[in-house]
């Protein structure tokens, strides 16, 4: 920021000072003074009436609207003055918690060399998300989109001993991912600013100590921030390791659906979910039987057709391997759709496809009649993965493997076995919680925090060993934990928002306080906003004065549009002494004397 040396000095009455050090004292002074001074005739906002085109989520258009990001290409966004005080708020928090949990901070670089990640074995792996590059002797680089090999770099070169152990490092860093659609303006991006820790102890006990210790601060971060959030089990993905948990913001628009249980507090996202199903009742094994079934395909059709019950139903999904190519079966009782996060894991690849029409009649299959049983699958290639769930089922139907034709009886075990048992099966609403036994429900929430259980995932590939108090080499066991500082952000609007604009959590708000004089024509009023103003900003409580020559309904808009916690507004009863308190969460309107104002607001603020 520079002074306006000329402006400064004009005010200032040279025959007081005998000389230029008294001059620039008083400068420096009424800088100081000067720059807290926040008022909209003096700072950047700039609002919009409508919303953009673009934007297809709340967040996006309200982030938009109210001034605090900007667009520069496809995926990547400026924060303007009000947007990066909310980031710098959530930032900060993020950082005191990591602190308090005992972390320490450092600052890795955005640029990494291709061979650390070639060396970890992610450099082929990671996909085309990476933003890639080669300098001027045509060697590869990547910027980051996640700094795994970068620490395990540092780690394993500057720790030898057990002594050293166990450590927690993090930064708050830009990370770059080239997203294939990016979207929803902060929401997926293909820049953002995230926090990223990792854990490095001897034993899997310091591992699982400071996982449950970042759940803890995770906890603390989200509560700070004034949100609804709940913590569930989830898939690790390309990360990998052998555990995580996923920190959810509670949000109708979110990507991810979720799975609860409200008795239990059992929850999951629905990648990882699981449930009970009840097993049907025994009864006496019948033949195989071949019917025709001409144009009847789909599973409802079947069951109506034949008169059987869906839950004796078994149905055949044909996928692949996308590494291999190799075919997999997929069996899953008929009422049920197959998780195929769940089916990628089981075969431990990185992602599996459905066949094509081409792919299925390549191999002797026909879409709609596929089925377990009358086939020799193994000659073709054909591993089985069967859900538990179709193994209890007595007598069931499935595909007849030709075309218009079904079997009935088919049982496992006798007539066909599978190479995988294993849980397939998509959670849904009302399938009952494998913990306690009651309902399941479902809601939709937005990935703000991720915490993995790495291992030695990362750690042996690299050879980051250090000598145990046998003087034995030992891998470290790692830990991961991030948390979407610009996602959280954006999270936080899609959970505090109406039809007026963004309700900014006091935590977080750009400002806690908007001060407006209704009419800025009237002395009284605007005196005693500019005193108002003054004792509020005094008491540490964060406020931006709307000094603007407008109509106080645009100041209003403006201030609801924005998201700003409470407005005091300086209206008719200024002469008294009496302003109008407002609180944007409710839209209740309390008046408030003057000198009652900064308590009153304080109150407030641990509420809302």
């Amino acid at each position: 920021m520079k002074i306006n040396l000329r402006k400064t000095c004009n005010k200032i009455s040279f025959k007081k000072y005998n000389n230029y050090g008294k001059i620039t004292e008083d400068i420096v002074k009424n800088f100081k003074e000067d720059r807290n001074k926040m008022r909209f005739s003096k700072y950047y906002v700039k609002t919009l009436k409508e919303n953009p085109k673009e934007a297809e989520v709340v967040s996006h258009q309200l982030l938009l609207r109210a001034g605090m990001i900007k667009k520069m290409a496809s995926g990547v966004y400026s924060y303007l003055p009000l947007g990066y005080k909310t980031l710098r708020k959530v930032e900060n928090i993020v950082r005191e918690e990591m602190n308090r949990a005992g972390a320490v901070e450092l600052l890795m670089p955005v640029l990494q060399p291709a061979e650390i990640w070639q060396e970890s074995g992610r450099w082929d792996v990671m996909g085309p998300e990476m933003m890639r590059l080669k300098d001027r002797h045509e060697r590869d680089f990547v910027l980051g989109p996640t700094h795994e090999e970068a620490i395990t770099d540092i780690v394993r070169s500057d720790i030898f001993s057990y002594k050293q152990l166990p450590i927690n490092l993090y930064q708050i860093q830009t990370k770059f991912r080239d997203e294939r659609r990016p979207r929803f303006g902060l929401m997926r991006g293909r820049e953002f600013l995230m926090k990223d820790a990792y854990s490095f102890g001897l034993t899997r006990e310091d591992l699982d100590k400071e996982f449950d210790n970042m759940q803890e601060a995770y906890s603390r971060v989200f509560k700070r921030c004034g949100l609804d959030f709940r913590i569930v089990d989830a898939d690790s993905g390309a990360i990998g390791g052998s555990g995580s948990k996923e920190f959810h913001v509670m949000a109708n628009s979110g990507e991810d659906e979720l799975i609860f249980c409200d008795s239990c507090h059992y929850g999951a996202n629905v990648e990882k979910a699981v449930n009970v199903i009840t097993s049907l009742p025994k009864e006496e094994l019948k033949e195989p039987k071949l019917v025709p079934t001409p144009n009847i395909a789909k599973i409802e059709d079947v069951v109506a057709n034949l008169g059987v019950e869906i839950e004796r139903t078994v149905k055949a999904i044909m996928y692949k391997d996308m590494v291999t190519d190799e075919p997999y079966m997929v069996l899953v009782r008929g009422d049920i759709e197959v998780n195929e996060v769940k089916v990628k894991n089981i075969i431990d690849t990185i992602d599996v496809a459905m066949l094509t029409d081409e792919e299925l009649e390549a191999l002797g299959l026909f879409k709609g009649f596929i089925g377990p049983y009358g086939m020799d699958l193994k000659a073709k290639g054909i591993k089985i993965i069967a859900d538990p769930s179709v193994t209890e089922i007595p007598n069931h139907t499935a595909g007849g493997n030709q075309p218009d034709t079904h079997y009935l009886n088919v049982n496992y075990g006798r007539d066909y076995e599978a190479d995988i048992v294993a849980d397939v099966r998509k959670v849904k609403e009302g399938d009952i919680c494998s913990i306690c036994g009651k309902p399941l429900r479902v809601a939709r929430g937005i990935e703000c925090g991720h915490i993995f259980k790495l291992g030695k995932k990362y750690s042996t590939p690299m050879k980051a060993t250090v000598l145990d108090e046998n003087g034995k080499d030992v891998v470290m066991e790692m830990g991961c934990y991030g948390i979407g500082v610009s996602r959280t952000m954006a999270a936080a609007i899609e959970q505090n928002n109406d039809e007026n604009g963004i309700i900014w959590p006091s935590a977080i708000a750009p400002f806690v306080v908007d001060v407006i004089a209704a009419n800025m024509k009237d002395e009284a009023q605007t005196a005693l906003a500019e005193e108002i103003y003054g004792n509020l900003l005094d008491a540490g409580i964060e406020t931006i004065y709307d000094d603007r020559n407008e109509r106080a309904g645009f100041k209003f808009k403006d201030a609801d549009l924005i998201g700003f916690p409470f407005k005091v507004v300086c209206g008719k009863k200024s002469a008294e002494g009496i302003v109008e308190l407002k609180i944007r969460r409710t839209g209740e309107t309390i008046e408030t004397a003057k000198a009652d104002v900064v308590e009153a607001v304080k109150e407030l603020m641990k509420k809302y």
